[in-house]
């Protein structure tokens, strides 16, 4: 007959604790620092507390406290913890599938929320909300990403799609594929957006003849180019403030 084991003392779920035996302490720690959450918010909390609250519904039975702590060290912060890529997060002791898709639904409903604050609204006069939205997409990805904002005629956002992926260095970028785009999103300009792996956000020669590749091609179709934007962890740099434009 096989013998039943318990994984590292973890009580099963089902089985009920006995009479007189204490229940775990991070039990009643997780349940203040709940009823902290709801009653001052996150800002109220430290970022390890709050990385406990995210880690919660993929560890239920299990003191997580020093695993979000693990993570801030690793990572550096909670926004670069819920970016991080999903091989670097199952280096971390302790981080399983379950965790690694927890933090990620989280970065994308964060992701959505932005975008549906700054979607059907003028992109030029929420310029803040807009920078705050691309640098949280992209400026903590390992990876060249080349992302278009597609305007109306009164400069409202109809679109955002990332157009490509590349390398830590170079994503390809191909202009009559995003003036074709534009014509189908009945869109009258564009925002150019693309991020540094890096670090730096300082335009290079390639992103500078890219920029006018696409604005060559999309001129006689009356389409603008109101900006180009470069992301980076250290910051941004915008085509037009430079005079690149």
């Amino acid at each position: 007959m096989a013998s039943k084991t318990k994984t590292r003392g973890v009580r099963d779920a089902a089985q009920p604790f006995i009479d007189g035996e204490a229940e775990p302490h991070y039990l009643g720690h997780r349940d203040r620092l709940r009823e902290r959450f709801l009653a001052g918010g996150a800002e109220t909390l430290p970022d390890y507390e709050l990385m406990e609250l995210v880690l919660f519904a993929a560890i239920p039975r299990r003191d997580v406290k020093p695993l979000a702590k693990a993570l801030l060290a690793r990572f550096g912060g909670f926004a670069e913890v819920i970016a991080a890529p999903h091989e670097r997060l199952l280096e971390i002791d302790g981080i399983g599938e379950g965790v690694v898709t927890q933090l990620k639904v989280i970065e994308a409903a964060a992701l959505r929320l932005s975008r549906t604050r700054l979607l059907g609204r003028p992109a030029l006069s929420s310029w803040a909300a807009l920078l705050d939205y691309c640098a949280a997409a992209m400026a903590r990805s390992p990876r060249e990403e080349f992302r278009v904002l597609f305007l109306d005629r009164k400069n409202i956002l109809v679109a955002d799609e990332v157009q490509s992926a590349g390398t830590i260095d170079h994503t390809p970028v191909y202009p009559r594929e995003i003036v074709k785009r534009a014509l189908e999103h009945a869109a009258s300009a564009v925002i150019l957006v693309h991020n540094h792996p890096s670090g730096d956000p300082t335009p290079s020669r390639a992103d500078i003849e890219m920029t006018r590749q696409i604005q060559d091609a999309a001129k006689p179709l009356g389409i603008a180019v109101h900006d180009h934007i470069v992301i980076g962890r250290n910051g941004h740099a915008s085509f037009k403030s430079l005079g690149l434009l």
